[in-house]
């Protein structure tokens, strides 16, 4: 016997690793059922009053509430089976009306059995709703089809018979009357359990489909402002390109102009274009595993979604795209006038350079004839005081040749001057290096 490893560091979130894949089962439905899907783009705050609304269905139907909101969340209420899914940016109602009937296909529906004025009260913006009728198959192949066009008010239809023709699915992928979408599946030879992951995958093939399509009205919407700010970016590159004279400063602040709304764009649009590029995989995910065969003279789910979804998605990818190529693009023409504005600067700082050399020489010249009057201006003054000295002298009673000494003082005094106005000068020069 095998003791427990009681020593194992376990990961706190083990648990939950491994009840994530078991999360959202799928459903086992019988071969006559009217089941209902909605779809609704909500908010945390939304998100918190329908599990409040849902709390009060249970009271309404007089069956105890959940305390605590869970990822999905299934009930039966005798026929009516409720389900509830929150994802990352919406919640999906599943509504399953089990009870049996002999009414035509959309004449009851999987909403038929729930309380009056429940469902107008339910927050949240709707994005998918439709009704799937499930019943079992008949004899004959034409009366199926026949039986199934009249209920789909004369509009086209798409259609396959899945899992090698285990049944049958017919649909129209637009609003009926209504207001809801309307999916028909005829039964051949499924079980339950198959026949309830069939219509789990149709399902969720309507509603990522949905979801991936709320991109392409952003992408029409930025495309026109994309093509005005792609000419503005030609022109400024090309005027760069032709080496016109330009006033960078007006040129810059375009170039900041466009960045900041292709900036603004990336900010409102990334999140959306990534969501639409992962449905849209989620999509052809959930049609391969159908494993469709064609009904004749109708279009596949397969082939319907190949030729109308997948170009919407090409030209949301498109746009994305185009977005990061005009952000590179504005970056790269930001930096050649960075460039160019650098070298006029460059070549204004060389100028002014050179025109400060020719003044510093020409301050040294006047500095040199300022230094020679400085010498002549000392030296007088010098003499002057030498010869006040020599007066005081002579008045005192020395005898001496007055004009010989100061003749031969002023040439002295002068040279005496000049080399001590040369040594200071010399001086500051060291200093200077030094510095």
């Amino acid at each position: 016997m095998t003791s427990q490893p009681r020593s194992l560091d376990f990961h706190p979130l083990r648990a939950d690793l491994y009840q994530e894949l078991h999360s959202r089962p799928f459903q086992v439905l019988p071969s006559r059922a009217r089941v209902t899907q909605i779809a609704l783009l909500t908010t945390p705050a939304q998100r918190q009053s329908q599990f409040r609304h849902l709390q009060n269905l249970h009271r309404l139907l007089g069956e105890h509430w959940p305390e605590q909101e869970v990822s999905c969340y299934e009930q039966d209420f005798g026929p009516l089976r409720i389900r509830r899914e929150v994802h990352m940016e919406f919640t999906t109602y599943t509504f399953t009306n089990l009870r049996d009937s002999d009414a035509d296909p959309f004449a009851e529906t999987g909403i038929s059995l729930l309380p009056d004025g429940w469902l107008n009260e339910l927050e949240g913006t709707v994005v998918g709703a439709f009704h799937v009728e499930v019943r079992p198959s008949s004899e004959s192949a034409r009366n199926e089809l026949a039986f199934m066009r009249k209920h789909f008010e004369g509009m086209r239809l798409v259609g396959s018979s899945p899992q090698e023709g285990a049944a049958r699915i017919l649909g129209t992928f637009q609003l009926h009357s209504d207001h809801f979408g309307r999916f028909m599946v005829l039964n051949h030879s499924m079980s339950d359990s198959q026949l309830g992951r069939l219509v789990q995958r149709l399902m969720e093939i309507e509603t990522y489909r949905l979801m991936s399509l709320l991109a392409l009205p952003l992408a029409r919407e930025i495309t026109p402002a994309l093509n005005d700010m792609d000419q503005q970016l030609v022109n400024i590159t090309q005027s760069l390109a032709d080496n016109e004279t330009l006033d960078e400063q007006k040129i810059l602040a375009e170039l900041t102009n466009i960045a900041s709304r292709i900036e603004a764009f990336r900010a409102h649009s990334t999140f959306r274009f990534s969501a639409t590029r992962a449905y849209h995989r989620l999509v052809l995910t959930r049609l391969e595993e159908l494993r469709e065969d064609e009904v004749s003279g109708h279009l596949t789910l397969t082939e319907f979604m190949t030729r109308r979804l997948t170009p919407a998605v090409k030209t949301c990818e498109a746009v994305g795209e185009r977005l990061e190529d005009l952000s590179r693009r504005v970056d790269r023409a930001s930096d050649m006038m960075r460039t160019r504005v650098e070298l006029a600067i460059q070549s204004q700082n060389q100028q002014l350079l050179s025109s400060m050399d020719r003044r510093s020489r020409i301050q040294l010249m006047m500095q040199h004839t300022v230094e020679g009057f400085s010498v002549v201006a000392i030296s007088y003054y010098l003499i002057g005081l030498l010869k006040l000295a020599l007066d005081t002298l002579r008045e005192a009673g020395v005898a001496f040749n007055h004009s010989l000494v100061l003749g031969v003082a002023i040439p002295v005094v002068m040279v005496l001057v000049f080399i001590g106005i040369r040594m200071i000068h010399h001086r500051f020069i060291k200093m200077a290096r030094r510095q």
